[in-house]
């Protein structure tokens, strides 16, 4: 199969009269103004590399009490409400999703299904008993012995990565997004038992002395990184951005909601802004940053919510091209795939998100999906 378009972001930068060949799942040739009638002509589209969202819960149902929504759910029927959310991002052109905290490990049995993207998965999230997502299975004692114990589960099970609660967060009640849950040495032992075993470590965080704790551990990844206060948002301190960049820890951003998609939090929009300008201050320092959405956790945040995510990186000033490599060539690579997703090029999948308009002129473009491809094959509207 062949397709042209009128231009084709790379994953690099924007080039006109594009002509990509595919063979089964994979991209074979690039080629720009070349001729090509027997191409499938779509017009005056973009032609984008599938998105990747780094930062998912397939589980949750993005309704207005997704916990309770899934404690009700058996197995069969909770894999089918992710299966429905997985299509829900792929026909917005999320090519890619990493989950990262389900219910029972239920997300690896969907690795591969026809139908859906691409999955990565994490299982249920370490953390504390009775501490933030305990219900999801993955409560464990804090010790370094329990901890190490409970990422070699992990890694037998199959997981993609390990992920761990250092913070508490909003959905746990009891919990709180100031307060800490693991402290350095268990933070560590995770880190040292799942690199030994090949695997990464992402840590959700939102209190500075969280973002601290998991950084002073060597993870490879942090979530949020919101640097939540009880009474609102703290400044990052310098020493502690110089270290993320210097370690090369990826920041995941968990941006954008969908406009009108239901009440956000008071907690949350008091100190959006302050969150956001947070996100500006970081991207600015050179930290490694993907653009990811945290979908299923609230009515504001569908399962294709990544698109407005990336209206909103742009409407706080980052770059239109910037934010495309966000959610494609560098989200890739924190995931581990940069060798086969997030670009459009020779050898890489087949993972293509066709745009009527020009997304580096107009970031709302990738809300005027034209068509999508995973792995090669056109993803029903």
């Amino acid at each position: 199969m062949r397709l042209r378009a009128a231009k084709l972001f790379d994953g690099t930068a924007l080039r006109e009269n594009p002509v990509l060949t595919l063979d089964g799942e994979r991209i074979t040739a690039v080629e720009f103004g070349v001729p090509a009638p027997d191409a499938v002509d779509l017009g005056a589209a973009t032609l984008l590399p599938g998105l990747v969202d780094a930062h998912v819960h397939l589980a949750f149902d993005a309704g207005a009490n997704p916990v309770a929504a899934l404690a009700d759910r058996d197995d069969e029927q909770a894999l089918e409400a992710m299966r429905t959310a997985a299509r829900t991002a792929l026909r917005a052109g999320i090519t890619t999703v990493r989950d990262l905290g389900d219910r029972g490990y239920l997300a690896l049995r969907l690795r591969g299904e026809p139908g859906l993207p691409t999955i990565l998965a994490a299982g249920p999230p370490l953390t504390t008993p009775r501490g933030h997502c305990h219900y999801l299975g993955g409560a464990v004692d804090p010790t370094p012995d329990a901890v190490r114990a409970a990422v070699r589960e992990r890694a037998e099970r199959g997981v993609d990565v390990v992920k761990i609660m250092a913070s508490g967060g909003t959905l746990t009640p009891g919990t709180r997004q100031e307060d800490t849950q693991f402290d350095v040495p268990e933070l560590r032992a995770a880190v040292e038992e799942a690199h030994r075993l090949g695997l990464p470590v992402t840590a959700h965080v939102h209190a500075t002395q969280a973002i601290r704790n998991a950084v002073e551990a060597h993870v490879d990844g942090l979530e949020h990184v919101s640097f939540w206060a009880a009474d609102g948002v703290d400044d990052p301190p310098p020493d502690l951005v110089r270290d993320i960049v210097e370690r090369r820890i990826v920041v995941g951003a968990t941006m954008g909601t969908v406009p009108g998609g239901g009440v956000v939090a008071p907690a949350v929009r008091s100190r959006l802004a302050k969150i956001v300008e947070n996100v500006r201050l970081l991207h600015r320092s050179g930290v490694r940053m993907v653009l990811s959405s945290d979908a299923g956790i609230a009515p504001p945040k569908p399962h294709d919510v990544l698109r407005h995510s990336i209206v909103l990186a742009g409407e706080a000033g980052l770059a239109p091209d910037e934010v495309l490599r966000l959610v494609t060539r560098y989200a890739a690579e924190a995931c581990g795939l940069g060798d086969r997703k997030g670009r459009l090029a020779p050898g890489f999948d087949a993972d293509i998100l066709a745009v009527d308009g020009d997304p580096l002129a107009d970031l709302t473009a990738v809300h005027r999906v034209r068509a999508v491809f995973a792995r090669g094959r056109i993803v029903p509207g």
